[in-house]
């Protein structure tokens, strides 16, 4: 796994838009305040000509365009590190004109963005073996005042951190608009981790009713699972971080793009930790979005998992939630499972480098990921 240099003092922060730029309210603002903070730390800058753009459809520009500016900017040596504008809709159209030899041929570079550059963070790793960040988009960085989330992933960015704990609340309603472009997340939301560890202790409802059923445990696990239930679990999740926005990552299986059987046989004595999350995909979708992973192949030398709170949180279909969504499908693998973590689209998000080894240490209350670059 190839490791970029971080970002240093006086370097420069370069910006692109493979998916939506910065061209509307409230990202126009927030972009335009971002740059005006990142000024004032002494960082130079440089923006893409996609940055501003609106002439593609469900990304800034024509898929070309912002394929090429990708490729260009990545391999230039003018910038430092890329952070994208944005997400967005159909980033997967750009890969085509995404030159990923001379990518992988280039010096390594952090690029950090989440949601739709999946499409470039899971790639770069994947395909590549270069780690990315798999992190907030640059409008974030326009808030004020700073959440300790963006912080952190300053902190990964100058390589000051690598060390990360889950934050205390998160943000069901979002409160930016045009004429608050700036305001910090509306964290209101207390964190509640869930968990559904190999020997069948969980705190997550629907799964410990369908444990009592039989259906999780047999007779002597459950039995051994109960008399655990009031004891604050020690869980430890160990591995190759690789993961991001389920959405993408179902798209891209069973495309040309996928190497994804290759790269976790090849770092198979590690053991793939994945992170996962979801956008657009309601519960019956995210089961599905699973199923299929599962059967291409991609859980393979898996040692645990890492959701975050689905964009549909709470939903329930047919006796369906968020947990049964994932759990059903990866139970068989016995490996300890988190969820609800600070991962994706309601935020705050954890900054994670994708391709990284990873240790995960939580009490079932609280959590930390701890990340070593070999």
């Amino acid at each position: 796994m190839k490791y970029p240099e971080f970002l240093k003092p006086g370097g420069t922060i370069g910006f692109v838009a493979p998916s939506f730029g910065c061209a509307t309210e409230p990202y126009l603002s927030a972009f335009d305040n971002a740059q005006r903070k990142w000024k004032e730390m002494g960082c130079k800058l440089q923006l893409g000509p996609n940055c501003y753009a609106q002439e593609g459809i469900g990304i800034s520009n024509t898929p070309q365009k912002c394929g090429e500016e990708l490729t260009e900017y990545y391999c230039s040596g003018a910038n430092d590190v890329l952070i994208s504008c944005g997400g967005g809709e159909l980033m997967c159209e750009i890969l085509d004109y995404v030159d990923f030899e001379k990518l992988r041929q280039a010096r390594p570079k952090w690029y950090m963005g989440f949601s739709d550059n999946t499409n470039m963070t899971f790639l770069l790793t994947t395909l590549c073996d270069t780690a990315s960040i798999y992190g907030p988009c640059a409008a974030a960085f326009g808030m004020e005042p700073w959440h300790p989330s963006i912080r952190d992933a300053m902190a990964l960015l100058n390589g000051r951190q690598l060390t990360f704990e889950g934050y205390d609340k998160w943000e069901r309603e979002w409160l930016k608009d045009e004429e608050h472009p700036l305001l910090p997340y509306n964290v209101t939301e207390p964190s509640v981790i869930r968990y559904v560890l190999p020997d069948g202790r969980t705190n997550v409802e629907s799964l410990r009713e369908e444990r009592r059923g039989g259906h999780v445990l047999d007779a002597a696990k459950s039995a051994a699972a109960d008399t655990a239930d009031n004891a604050a679990p020690q869980i430890e999740l160990r591995g190759r971080l690789l993961g991001g926005c389920m959405d993408c990552l179902v798209n891209l299986l069973g495309t040309k793009y996928d190497k994804v059987t290759a790269f976790t046989e090849r770092y198979r004595d590690d053991g793939i930790l994945w992170f996962l999350e979801a956008c657009d995909l309601n519960v019956m979708s995210i089961r599905r979005a699973m199923w299929q992973m599962e059967h291409a192949g991609w859980f393979a030398h898996c040692s645990g998992f890492l959701i975050g709170r689905p964009l549909c949180h709470g939903q329930e279909m047919m006796g369906l939630d968020q947990y049964g969504a994932v759990y059903e499908t990866i139970r068989k693998y016995n490996v300890p499972v988190l969820l609800d973590l600070d991962i994706g689209h309601l935020s705050p998000m954890l900054p994670l480098v994708c391709g990284s080894m990873a240790q995960v240490h939580s009490d079932g209350t609280h959590y930390s990921v701890e990340m070593t670059l070999r």
